[in-house]
C-alpha cells in the first residue's frame, strides 16, 4: 500500500507542475495563460476517453504491471520534457500522460484500494491511499523545491525539477514492478475472477448511484482545479514573488495527508455521503471569500487562512469520495469499470477548468478575473453538495444499500 500511495501522488507531477510552476512554466516554454491553460485541456480530453477503458482494464489485467508500465512510460516522457520542446511537442506529451496515467495506472489503482479493505474500512482505505500520495507529494516537492530556489528559479532550475520527479516516476516504477502484490482481501475474493461484459458494463450505467457519484467527484475535482489558481493568485493579487508563491503551494501540500487521514476515519464514524456534503458547503464558502477579498498587505493572514481552510477540504473530500462506491452498494466485480465510468465523467475539469482559468484571467486583467473564476467554482460547489446530499438521503438515511434499486 506504501508504494501504491506514493505513487499515486508523484505520477501526476509531470502533467500538474503548473501548480506549483506555472509562472516559471509558462516563461521557459514561451506560453501564455490561455496556451498554459491548454496543455492540461489536452491532458483532461485523453484522460477522458482513457478512463473509462482503463477501469474496464483494471478488472482484468494484473494492476502490478499496469501500474509499473505506467510509471516507467510517464518517466521516460518526462525526461524529454525537461528540454522544454515546442508547443505542439508538450501538448502531444500531456496528451501522451493522459493515456499512461489514466489507463493504465488510475483504475489499477483504485480497484488495487478497495481490494485492500472490508466493506466497513472504505472510507478508512482510501484516506490512507491519499495519505500516502500526500505524503510522498509534499515530501518531494519542498525537497525539489528547495533545488529549484537553490538553482536560481530560472529555466535551468526548472529543468532540473523535471528531470527530478521524471527520476523518481522511474524508480518507482521498478520498485513496483517488484514490490506490489495482486492479492485481495479475503472477503472480497469472489469478486476477483469474475470477468466483467458488455451486460455488467450496460447494468453499471443504469445505476443513478453511478451517476450521482461522478457528479460528486466533478465538482470536488473542480474545487481542486480551484486551489491551482492560489499560486498566481497570491503573485498577482498580492504581489508575492514567484519563490514565495510556490512556497504557498507546497506549504498547502503538507495538509494533504493530514486531511485526507482524518477524513476517513470521521467518514466511516459519520458516513461518507454526509461527511461530503459537509465539505462542499465549507468550499462554497471559502471560495466566495476569495472572490470578494481585497489584495491588500493586511488581507495576507486572512488570505493564507483561507487557503488552508479551502485545502483542508479539498484534500478531506478527494480522500473519501471514491468510498462513495462502497456506501452506494457498487458491486465489487464492476469496481474498476465504474471507477473508470465516473473518473471519465469526474475528472472532465482536467479539459475545462485551466482553460476557463486562463481565458477568464486574459479577458478580465486583474482581480475581476478572478472574481469571476472562484464565484463559478463556488457555484459548482453548491451543485456538489446537492448531489452528496441525495446519495446520502436516497442510498444512505433511506436505507436503499444496492445501487441498481
Amino acid at each position: 500500500m506504501v508504494v501504491l500511495s506514493i505513487s499515486g501522488g508523484i505520477i501526476f507531477f509531470l502533467p500538474f507542475l503548473q501548480e506549483v510552476y506555472y509562472k516559471p512554466l509558462a516563461q521557459a516554454l514561451s506560453l501564455n495563460n490561455t496556451e498554459v491553460g491548454s496543455l492540461m485541456s489536452v491532458f483532461g480530453m485523453t484522460s477522458l476517453i482513457s478512463y473509462f477503458p482503463g477501469g474496464w482494464l483494471a478488472d482484468r489485467v494484473s494492476p502490478r504491471k499496469l501500474i509499473s508500465f505506467s510509471l516507467l512510460l510517464t518517466g521516460i516522457t518526462g525526461l524529454y520534457f525537461s528540454t522544454f520542446p515546442a508547443y505542439g511537442v508538450s501538448l502531444a506529451l500531456h496528451a501522451f500522460w493522459g493515456v499512461s496515467i489514466s489507463f493504465l495506472f488510475w483504475g489499477a489503482m483504485i480497484r488495487m484500494t478497495r481490494n485492500w479493505a472490508p466493506a466497513e474500512e472504505q472510507g478508512r482505505a482510501f484516506g490512507i491511499l491519499e495519505t500516502g500520495r500526500g505524503l510522498g507529494e509534499v515530501l518531494s516537492s519542498a525537497a525539489i523545491l528547495s533545488v529549484f530556489v537553490a538553482l536560481g528559479s530560472g529555466d535551468y532550475a526548472l529543468s532540473m525539477v523535471i528531470v527530478l520527479f521524471a527520476g523518481l516516476i522511474l524508480l518507482l516504477g521498478l520498485i513496483a514492478w517488484f514490490t506490489l502484490e495482486d492479492s485481495i482481501n479475503e472477503e472480497n475474493s469472489s469478486a476477483a475472477g469474475q470477468k466483467v461484459g458488455l451486460e455488467e458494463i450496460i447494468s453499471a450505467l443504469k445505476m443513478p448511484v453511478v451517476w450521482l457519484i461522478a457528479t460528486v467527484i466533478l465538482t470536488g475535482y473542480c474545487a481542486y482545479w480551484g486551489t491551482f489558481r492560489f499560486t498566481s493568485y497570491a503573485t498577482d493579487i498580492f504581489m508575492m514573488s514567484v519563490a514565495i508563491a510556490a512556497s504557498i503551494s507546497v506549504g498547502k501540500m503538507w495538509l494533504k495527508p493530514l486531511a485526507a487521514f482524518i477524513a476517513g476515519f470521521i467518514a466511516d464514524r459519520f458516513g461518507i455521503a454526509r461527511t461530503v456534503a459537509s465539505l462542499f458547503v465549507v468550499l462554497v464558502v471559502s471560495f466566495c471569500f476569495f472572490a470578494v477579498m481585497p489584495g491588500s498587505a493586511v488581507m495576507i493572514p486572512l488570505m493564507l487562512a483561507n487557503v488552508a481552510l479551502a485545502s483542508l477540504a479539498v484534500f478531506a473530500m478527494r480522500g473519501i469520495y471514491f468510498a462513495l462506491l462502497e456506501e452506494g452498494g457498487i458491486p465489487m466485480a464492476v469496481t474498476g469499470t465504474v471507477a473508470g465510468i465516473v473518473s471519465a465523467i469526474g475528472f472532465t475539469p482536467d479539459i475545462f477548468m485551466p482553460l476557463l482559468g486562463g481565458v477568464l484571467l486574459d479577458t478580465f486583467p486583474g482581480a475581476t478575473g478572478y472574481r469571476y473564476f472562484f464565484f463559478t467554482t463556488a457555484g459548482i460547489c453548491a451543485v456538489g453538495f446537492a448531489a452528496s446530499l441525495i446519495i446520502y438521503l436516497k442510498y444512505v438515511k433511506g436505507g436503499n444499500s444496492r445501487a441498481a434499486d
